[in-house]
């Protein structure tokens, strides 16, 4: 990034009056509507987001805007340290492109361009390249702040638990809260667990890691470190750990090369973003199937940046064949030579599975996964493994009792890439999703009260014209 000049003071605050007045001119209509729930057991929200990252933060204010405020968003780390960016992402800057239109939901004043115009000018904005890491985290927790987003943090949800129709008990923090509607907005990981290979997990557990965790690469100073898989994050992390210390760093590819295509691109246009979940079934699955094809390859600046350390190197068509410890580090081998290391690293993508996820052990059983709609004359388990989601984001059921047990659970994350293709969790694909979801989820808070909202329409007897006639 170019350099720019300080932010200018006291820049945030008149943008907060301005998002003020902006959300004031768009607050149509302003009457609150939804009808108050009670239960023995205490408070009833309408709506409980789990996870205050940028796809909950985005959900409660698309809530809010539709006038459903009597909602709550859990987390489960500290404040400031929601989602990846402050915590296991390693990449420089955000690999999308920094015009794009995510959680501000079409609000200018509150886009990240914006913010940062606020802060550095019209030519800071202009010397900008890709949206640095760091300044999205810090976009987030004031995005929080300005729009006043009820979040408790500190509560990992460990179990939701249906109680009734339209009802759940979800369990967080040491406590238990009811909800009418539970939308899981849980990332890239929300829909199943990051992938580890089995001949890994041989190893102690000290000697490697996901780049999905926390890795302290500063103290790992002159040591040597493998990476597996040729992702995107291998060589953010390849970068990093080299800019830590690390004295050397390899990753290795089963592939003969890197791919060259992004089949993203593609995707990030109005059609493909907003109507994706329109194509028929046979359509999508082949989209995807497509879609999954291909590794999304690492950006350019972060291959150049790993390539430019001395103590770098990459190992195309080296597949990991078994890994042993020794009293030297880590052996491991591959077709053509073995090599010794003192920490694996592994960039090995995710597992979509509605039961590898511990908060839905009570649910698990009744969500219809693609395998359970849809029988694709040549099946691919990673999507067959996908829940089969409504346009909406609802999940579906496998049997009519199930849809009792799952009405009102929503799958804003990324295991709804087979459904709605780039939607729930990607910056790029906010803008069309955001609104699906809120949509979804209102409509389902209107229409289950649908009888007594109707009867308080019909006994509406309040006066409006004062006229009388001569």
């Amino acid at each position: 990034m170019d350099q720019i000049s300080p932010p200018k003071s006291e820049a945030l605050t008149e943008l907060a009056a301005r998002v003020r007045h902006d959300l004031a001119c768009l607050d149509y209509p302003a009457r609150p509507w939804v009808r108050p729930h009670r239960h023995p057991e205490g408070h009833v929200y309408d709506v409980l987001i789990v996870g205050g990252g940028q796809s909950g933060l985005a959900a409660a204010f698309g809530l809010v805007r539709e006038k459903v405020e009597n909602i709550l968003v859990l987390d489960e780390n500290p404040e400031g340290q929601e989602g990846p960016w402050v915590t296991y992402a390693r990449m420089v800057t955000l690999r999308t492109p920094k015009h794009l239109i995510s959680v501000d939901l079409g609000v200018p004043s509150l886009t990240f361009r914006a913010w940062w115009e606020a802060q550095y000018g019209a030519e800071g904005w202009e010397a900008l390249g890709k949206i640095p890491r760091a300044a999205w985290m810090r976009y987030l927790i004031w995005y929080r702040r300005i729009l006043g987003i009820p979040v408790r943090n500190e509560a990992k949800v460990t179990l939701i638990e249906p109680v009734q129709r339209g009802l759940f008990r979800v369990h967080a923090g040491g406590s238990a809260l009811l909800a009418r509607k539970v939308v899981l907005a849980t990332g890239i990981q929300g829909g199943g667990e990051w992938h580890t290979p089995d001949f890994i997990k041989t190893l102690p557990k000290s000697r490697y890691a996901h780049t999905s965790e926390a890795v302290d690469y500063a103290a790992m100073q002159g040591k040597r470190i493998g990476i597996l898989g040729g992702g995107a994050s291998a060589f953010d992390n390849a970068q990093f750990a080299l800019g830590e210390g690390v004295g050397r760093v390899q990753v290795f590819i089963r592939k003969p090369a890197l791919p060259k295509i992004n089949p993203i691109r593609f995707m990030e246009n109005a059609g493909f973003l907003g109507h994706f979940s329109d194509l028929s079934d046979a359509q999508r699955y082949d989209g995807i199937d497509h879609f999954l094809s291909f590794n999304q390859p690492p950006t350019n600046d972060t291959f150049n940046r790993a390539c430019a350390y001395e103590g770098f190197s990459f190992h195309p068509g080296e597949p990991w064949l078994s890994v042993r410890e020794t009293p030297d580090g880590v052996e491991v081998t591959t077709p053509k030579a073995t090599y010794l290391f003192d920490f694996l690293v592994l960039s090995t993508g995710l597992l979509t599975d509605a039961r590898l996820r511990p908060e839905l052990a009570a649910l698990a059983g009744d969500i219809a996964c693609w395998r359970d709609k849809y029988q694709a004359p040549k099946p691919n388990p990673l999507i067959d493994d996908h829940p089969y989601l409504a346009r909406d984001f609802a999940f579906t059921a496998k049997t009519p009792d199930g849809a009792d047990r799952l009405h009102g659970l929503f799958n804003f994350n990324y295991a709804a890439l087979a459904s709605l293709g780039l939607s729930a969790s990607a910056l790029s694909g906010m803008k069309f999703a955001a609104p699906k979801l809120v949509y979804g989820v209102v409509s389902q808070l209107f229409t289950d009260d649908a009888p007594e909202i109707l009867a308080d329409y019909k006994a509406y007897a309040e006066e409006e014209f004062s006229g009388v006639w001569p």
